[in-house]
Formats: structure tokens, C-alpha cells, sequence
């Protein structure tokens, strides 16, 4: 059978320094993994890679049983999303007219959007509870709206895979739980396979189900939040001391930061 999306002894990074080294992971439909490790681990280069903007040394990625940088562009991207980090545009587009670029892939040379393309792109601002914001210019909204919006972008792609990098960064306690909230109804009401790059490490054991812990480009530990986010694991890596007990709301780890001596 044939994996959903699998990296198989990749090796990458830029100029002559390999930030990824021997990295072998499997996604299977409808994960919802966070990606985590220290600055430098190589999170981002992992999702740059798994979405095609930069190319591998050693090893490859299968999405679907076909290498994904012998697949056509359009066609990878009918089927796999990625919101990057830097959110930010050079142009002060209206919230629809950026969540109909997400239909690019779909559209052929120089044909202009359908009704279809409307249609699916409004329904995906109303997916991000934005589809008051479809008439406001970009740089008019909150970090937290932006970030739907962007989102909604994403989905008007329809796609079955979707790569984030840092989806909370810059956002406030009460945005960062309200994103993570439609990802993961995104992810549970329409079986959205979802990997992302996250740096709060109670986050990702709140929503994802599998987490993989990055260590100077290679793999530490993967697994569920229970078999990564051990007191040992995080002080190997991290190498902080902190406590780690059961959130007692959810019931998985809650990772706690010691102070060092004052």
C-alpha cells in the first residue's frame, strides 16, 4: 500500500551545510502532527522541503506514492497547501481577491476565475469564520484576521494536505487558541491532514495527535504527545530543566518552565 506522504532518508540545507541529515518520517491521513525542536533544529527547512520550495541533496518525498519534485507544479498544488510564517503582501489586495488566488492551480493560462472559483473561495472564508473581512484591503485587518484569511487561502486550494510554519507566532493567547480551533475542526469535521511547525510545546500537545521532536536536523523522537514530551526528552534537547505532568483538562502533558536561580 502505498504511503500518504512519506520522506525517506532526506538530506538538505543551503550552500554547503546540510541543515536535514537522514530524516525518515511518515504523515498517514487525517494526522494532525506538530513539528517542534529548538531554533536552528531544522523545522522550517523540513517544511520548505516538504513543499517543494527548496530541493533535497540525498533522499526523497512521496506524496501519494510519486516523488513530489517529478509531480507538475499545478498538480502537487491541488492537493497540498502551505502557509508559511511571513504572512505579509506586497499589495493591499481585498481578503477575497487573496483567497481566489488560491485557486491558481485550478485555473488554466490566462483564464480568469468561475463562478466554481467564487463559490469554493467564499466558502472557505466562511470555513475561517471570515467571510465578514472578504471586502477589507489586507493590510486593514489584525494579525489574528490576516492569519484566517491566509488560512482561507489555503483551503480554496482543496487541499488534502497542509503544511503550516508557525501559525501562532505574533499572536496573542486568545488569536493562538482561536486558530488552533478551526485547525483542528479543519482537521476533524473534513479530514484535513495537517503538519505544522509549532514552538509552544503545550500547544502542540494539546492539538496533535503525533509530534516530532527535531534535534540539529535529525530526528530525537516521534510518536504521540505522551511518547515525546517527556521531562528527558525535552531537557536532552532543549536543555532546560522543566517539569511535565498531566493538563487536567485534556489529559495529556503540560510542559513547565523551572526558573534557574535568581
Amino acid at each position: 500500500m502505498k504511503a500518504f506522504f512519506k520522506i525517506s532518508n532526506l538530506s538538505a540545507g543551503y550552500f554547503k551545510l546540510d541543515i536535514i541529515r537522514n530524516v525518515s518520517l511518515e504523515i498517514n491521513p487525517g494526522d494532525f502532527m506538530g513539528i517542534i525542536g529548538p531554533n536552528g533544529s531544522g523545522k522550517t527547512t523540513l517544511l520548505r522541503l516538504s513543499s517543494r520550495v527548496i530541493y533535497p541533496r540525498k533522499g526523497g518525498i512521496y506524496f501519494q506514492g510519486k516523488n513530489i519534485f517529478n509531480m507538475d507544479l499545478k498538480e502537487f498544488c491541488r492537493s497540498v497547501a502551505f502557509v508559511a510564517q511571513d504572512i505579509s503582501t506586497s499589495f493591499s489586495f481585498s481578503a477575497l481577491e487573496l483567497v481566489l488566488m488560491g485557486r491558481i492551480p485550478h485555473l488554466k493560462r490566462l483564464q480568469f476565475e468561475t463562478k466554481k472559483d467564487f463559490d469554493i473561495s467564499e466558502r472557505a472564508l466562511a470555513l475561517t469564520d471570515s467571510s465578514d473581512l472578504k471586502d477589507k484591503r489586507i493590510d486593514e485587518l489584525s494579525a489574528g484576521e490576516r492569519q484566517r484569511v491566509v488560512i482561507a487561502r489555503s483551503l480554496a486550494q482543496e487541499p488534502v494536505l497542509l503544511f503550516l510554519d508557525e501559525p501562532t507566532s505574533h499572536l496573542d493567547i486568545g488569536h493562538q487558541i482561536q486558530i488552533m480551533d478551526l485547525l483542528n475542526k479543519l482537521n476533524r469535521q473534513s479530514n484535513l491532514t495537517i503538519v505544522m511547525v509549532l514552538h509552544d510545546l503545550n500547544l502542540a500537545s494539546a492539538y496533535c495527535n503525533r509530534i516530532c521532536l527535531l534535534d540539529s536536523g535529525s530526528i530525537f523522537k516521534e510518536g504521540t504527545p505522551e511518547d515525546v514530551l517527556t521531562y528527558k526528552n525535552i531537557e536532552a534537547v532543549y536543555k532546560t530543566i522543566v517539569l511535565v505532568n498531566n493538563n487536567p483538562v485534556t489529559g495529556r502533558p503540560n510542559v513547565i518552565l523551572v526558573p534557574g536561580e535568581k
